[in-house]
């Protein structure tokens, strides 16, 4: 259990601690934290690119997603703290959502939080890729409205219409 989920929030319900999670837009500040995340090796683990990433990548990465007006990249807090982050990537007339909930805050239901509520925010179908036995990602997709439309080679594709 992580010790964000072993920490006792206050006021909490059968929800847990997630519900309270907030978006924010992300911007350069953010930029280790993001870095941190990204190289974290559960994180790479789940990825369809596991390899570590050099920070110049990762910086000019960055610097461009958020230029990009066919992208969101949401920074997730609880009690003011960054728990996890949320993408969307407008890709042929759909929204792609990818997203990484940060080591600390794996395990209350942030990711759920996080990834419903951008979600929420964004009109049209969506999509996410999930590595198969990726089971939180899975039902992180899941409570976000999106259902599995195929498996391809160990890879499930998720969809809202």
């Amino acid at each position: 259990m992580s010790p964000l989920a072993r920490r006792p929030l206050g006021g909490e319900d059968a929800d847990g601690p997630g519900r309270r999670a907030k978006l924010r837009p992300a911007d350069l500040h953010d930029a280790a934290l993001l870095f941190a995340w990204r190289n974290d090796p559960a994180t790479r683990a789940a990825s369809h690119h596991a390899a570590p990433l050099a920070w110049g990548t990762h910086l000019s990465w960055l610097q461009s997603a958020l230029a990009d007006p066919d992208r969101h990249l949401w920074i997730g807090e609880l009690e003011g703290r960054p728990v996890g982050t949320v993408r969307a990537e407008r890709c042929g007339g759909a929204w792609r959502l990818s997203w990484t909930v940060a080591p600390e805050a794996r395990g209350c239901g942030v990711g759920r939080a996080l990834v419903s509520r951008a979600a929420a925010r964004l009109t049209g179908p969506l999509r996410a890729e999930v590595k198969l036995g990726n089971l939180a990602s899975q039902r992180i997709a899941e409570a976000a409205g999106l259902a599995v439309r195929a498996e391809v080679d160990g890879v499930l594709y998720y969809e809202r219409a």
